[in-house]
């Protein structure tokens, strides 16, 4: 039988992942009503202007998967910095999906087709994945268009609908299991579901809880230590901030303790042996005093989640039927970290002993005077040899591994409610909804320490900072503190949507959709009393409060224009139009055209063009003030750099413009076989974002010239005499960003040997992603970042299934194209690794059905243990967690019992 050309077009959007039969012509014309995601006209088809990806939950399975993010996050759509377990180091223990590599916060996450609550730690600003069941799950629906028109803000780069099962019939148990081939990142997940038909309706009721394992960057030969480039190649080394205590500088006015070539030469508190810096004697700062802080920090992060779930229905007449839906996550997380860095001045007084009075340092000077420090010929610092002497201001950094590791756990929780009511007037369809949504958490970080008390101690002359022994005494325990914070986000939507078929067109019937939205939104962050005061060795944070509400009302419409003609067996016009008023910035519109062009039974043509939007989130508008260290390059100064962020109560939405333009091709003379072909363009302006650190430090830093600009009178730049570089940089609407590539899809699905066969090629070509703020624009494309993850030019899923009576086979494998440094573009000579290789991960999978209630599946991901590639400038763990797999080999297991 001829296979409907539109279910392959969208069955083939993403052939690694769809396990689902492809749906034939008369089986399609037998649904009654569908809502497709991109549009909220239900329909008697699976037409779209735009590209859609299927995902079925018995992919989820195939892929041995507890959480969605692992499932979403390896299509080839996406990019940028997902995060994942694999992040340690400011994760919160979320996970987020990034579409097209523009940003976790545009993409809109929906869940049965409304509005996720954000969720996370703080004042969330997206969803995190891990409040979705996966167990729930019926299928996932990714739209790769934008889509603000139909969905309003968020929708710019697309769409992600997770569609729960809200029609399931029996129990169903599942036992998960999985383990590295290092025996360590253990996973393991039990789930329930049970739904029971009445005569009136039905109710579905499921339960998940998964108990995830942690790993150690010690545990990998990749990670186990910070590796740096020098002249004979890599090399271990890590923190200045060491065991045992580091001092900067004497009564350096100039600047840092500095070699002639500007290198860091300072004087270093640490014991002969390197280890535990008590006792020993001074001596000049070399690389083996550096602190190795891997083995205190986890490549994968530990999580225990619990999810419960409950979806009814319940019909009121034939006409009539009241609906309901609830969710609720709980989730504990936690990350760890080398003990905290501590860093402070202090004058060196002869109460603190004469142990630094034979100690010298090189001190950069001003011979001249006339202002500014000497170099020679060659470009060194001119530096003379120096005394430390009693009165001079001391610089001094330690790690507190005299107190052990930063503990961050977060305890979160997630609770969604909708509740609504839908039916016919006649031929027309109607529904209202309340949905609201609240998630609360409350984040701690163990053995920091209180600086202010210390600094007191300090000038009180009863705590000697230059006395090893001081450090480890009872007395010293009482400044070491547990930070508690506490954030949260809400959510609450009235809508009220009617649809249905307008009048009767020659070429087939005209369907509208039409509704009213009013949101409300607020989320709060409030920090530990001692950060907020700024007490803690970090600078101040400050608190975040506030809130919007938003009225919204659209109307879509689909027109068919041509029907059975010649090289026009169906042409449709798609159009939607929706107005919002903002209480935090006035009111706009936002539109979208769509044409799909079905020449025959082999060819489809589709395009669509659209305006999007993304206003400002809450934490975007109101955050307060707070510090993010971002990596940045100049002689002489630390690679991070302190930088103050926040913000902006003025911004305005973010404004898009999407252009798609595809092919669906399913040629007769090659029976089984399909491909799609999708082009898509996205031009973001007025973007939200700041200006990048390094540009800021290029301009501003001891650049007399520029002092009097606005962008570098505004960043307050300077240095201190640790060489840690501080400067303001809050968000702003003042960028602009581009993107544009291909989308190719392959399906082949056949018969041979007397057993069932698919074949699929998933690709997405990246022709340019431009980023632009202050200077020259960025090209992205095949870069890969230190903090924003990568931007592969080519990714490629290839997938290969095979099925018999009672069981399945299957072999994947997922291709990264290799990508330049962006820290070495343009001095590539400089970097000793400057480009990334092209990596490929190869997956195999199989179940069993050993009878009609009991099925097993097992499977291996990354089955040739393919380690992350090593990069100039990468992010942690040596290479780039967002975008590799870290932890190698993977094994899983899983039991399914239904009855």
């Amino acid at each position: 039988m001829k296979k409907s050309i539109i279910s392959l077009a969208v069955i083939t959007a993403i052939p690694m992942f769809t396990s689902i039969e492809v749906v034939a012509a008369d089986e399609v014309q037998a649904i009654e009503k569908i809502q497709v995601t991109g549009s909220r006209i239900k329909r008697s088809d699976m037409e779209s202007a735009s590209p859609i990806t299927l995902i079925s939950a018995d992919d989820i399975q195939a892929m041995g998967a507890t959480s969605i993010d692992s499932v979403l996050q390896k299509m080839t759509a996406t990019g940028g910095a997902m995060t994942n377990p694999g992040v340690n180091n400011g994760s919160g223990g979320n996970a987020r999906i990034d579409l097209r590599g523009l940003g976790a916060q545009r993409t809109l996450v929906l869940v049965n087709g409304r509005r996720m609550i954000n969720s996370g730690t703080g004042a969330a600003s997206t969803v995190d994945l891990n409040t979705i069941p996966v167990s729930m799950i019926k299928q996932v629906e990714v739209l790769k268009d934008g889509a603000s028109a139909v969905y309003g803000s968020d929708a710019v780069a697309g769409v992600v609908n997770i569609i729960l099962k809200d029609d399931f019939e029996g129990l169903e148990l599942n036992a998960n299991t999985a383990i590295t081939g290092e025996g360590d990142a253990s996973e393991n997940s039990i789930d329930f579901t049970v739904g029971s038909s009445f005569d009136k309706g039905n109710i579905v009721i499921g339960m998940q809880y998964t108990d995830r394992g942690k790993a150690s960057q010690a545990d990998r030969d990749f990670s186990k230590c910070p590796i740096d480039e020098g002249v004979d190649g890599l090399f271990c080394t890590g923190s200045a901030y060491n065991e045992g205590g580091h001092i900067w500088n004497g009564n350096g006015e100039k600047g840092t303790t500095v070699n002639a070539k500007g290198e860091d030469t300072q004087v270093s508190l640490i014991d002969d042996d390197g280890v535990t810096g008590r006792g020993g004697d001074y001596h000049r700062y070399t690389n083996e005093d550096s602190y190795n802080y891997s083995p205190t920090s986890y490549l994968y992060t530990p999580m225990e989640r619990l999810n419960l779930t409950g979806i009814a229905t319940y019909e009121l007449s034939d006409d009539t039927s009241l609906f309901t839906e609830f969710t609720y996550t709980k989730r504990w997380s936690e990350q760890q970290m080398a003990p905290q860095p501590v860093w402070f001045d202090f004058e060196y007084t002869q109460a603190m002993g004469d142990s630094m009075l034979n100690q010298s340092y090189d001190q950069r000077v001003d011979l001249d005077g006339d202002g500014y420090l000497d170099k020679d010929a060659d470009g060194n610092y001119v530096t003379q040899e120096m005394n430390y002497k009693y009165g001079d201001k001391i610089s001094y950094g330690r790690r507190m591994s005299d107190t052990g590791e930063r503990y961050f756990e977060q305890s979160v929780d997630t609770v969604r409610a909708v509740i609504g009511a839908e039916g016919l007037i006649g031929d027309y369809a109607w529904d209202v909804s309340a949905n609201f949504g609240r998630n609360d958490s409350v984040d701690k970080l163990s053995n920091l320490h209180n600086m202010g008390a210390i600094g007191d101690q300090i000038d009180a002359g009863t705590f000697n900072p230059l006395d090893q022994q001081a450090w480890v005494s009872d007395n010293f325990r009482k400044n070491v503190y547990t930070e508690v914070n506490n954030g949260g986000s809400q959510l609450f939507i009235l809508a009220a949507a009617v649809s249905g078929e307008l009048l009767e067109l020659p070429a087939g019937y005209a369907a509208f959709a039409a509704g009213v939205e009013r949101r409300q939104e607020k989320a709060w962050f409030t920090p530990d009393s001692l950060t907020a005061q700024g007490l803690a060795n970090d600078p101040r944070v400050e608190a975040t409060s506030g809130g919007f509400d938003v009225n919204e009302a659209y109307l879509e419409l689909a027109i068919p224009l041509l029907a059975d003609k010649p090289f026009a067996e169906h042409v449709e016009l798609s159009a939607a139009i929706r107005a919002f008023d903002y209480s935090t910035f006035g009111s706009d519109e936002t539109w979208k055209l769509g044409l799909t062009w079905k020449a025959n039974d082999e060819l489809m043509l589709r395009s669509v063009v659209s305006t999007a939007f993304r206003a400002p989130t809450v934490n975007e508008l109101y955050s307060g003030n707070s510090p993010s260290f971002d990596q940045v390059d100049y002689p002489g100064a630390q690679k991070q750099a302190e930088v103050t962020v926040g913000g902006n109560s003025a911004l305005t939405p973010e404004e898009a413009d999407t252009l798609t333009v595809g092919l669906v091709y399913e040629p007769q003379w090659f029976d089984g076989f399909s491909m799609t072909v999708d082009y898509f363009d996205i031009d973001i302006e007025n973007a939200i974002t700041k200006v990048d650190s390094q540009y800021i430090v290029d301009q501003c830093l001891n650049n007399a010239a520029n002092a009097t600009t606005p962008l570098c009178q505004s960043a307050g730049i300077s240095i201190d005499a640790t060489g840690r570089i501080k400067f303001n940089n809050k968000i702003q609407n003042i960028g602009s960003e581009k993107t544009s590539g291909y989308d190719l899809n392959l399906a082949y699905n056949f018969e041979a040997a007397g057993l069932n066969w698919r074949a699929g090629l998933d690709t997405t070509y990246l022709d340019e992603y431009v980023k632009q703020v202050t200077g020259d624009p960025v090209e992205y494309a095949g870069v890969i970042t230190s903090g924003s993850g990568g931007y592969a030019e080519i990714k490629s899923n290839l997938s290969l299934k095979v099925a018999g009576d009672s069981w399945d086979a299957q072999y994947k494998a997922r291709y990264i194209s290799g990508m330049d440094s962006f820290k070495c573009i343009g001095k590539e000579d400089t970097c000793y690794a400057p480009t990334t290789p092209s990596v490929v991960y190869h997956d195999v999978s199989g179940s069993y059905l050993i009878n009609e209630t009991v099925a097993l599946t097992a499977g291996i991901n990354n089955l040739f243990d393919k380690q992350p590639p090593y990069y100039s400038g990468n992010n942690d763990s040596n290479t780039d967690p967002y975008t590799y797999d870290v932890l190698g080999r993977r094994f899983f297991a899983s039991m399914s019992i239904k009855f």
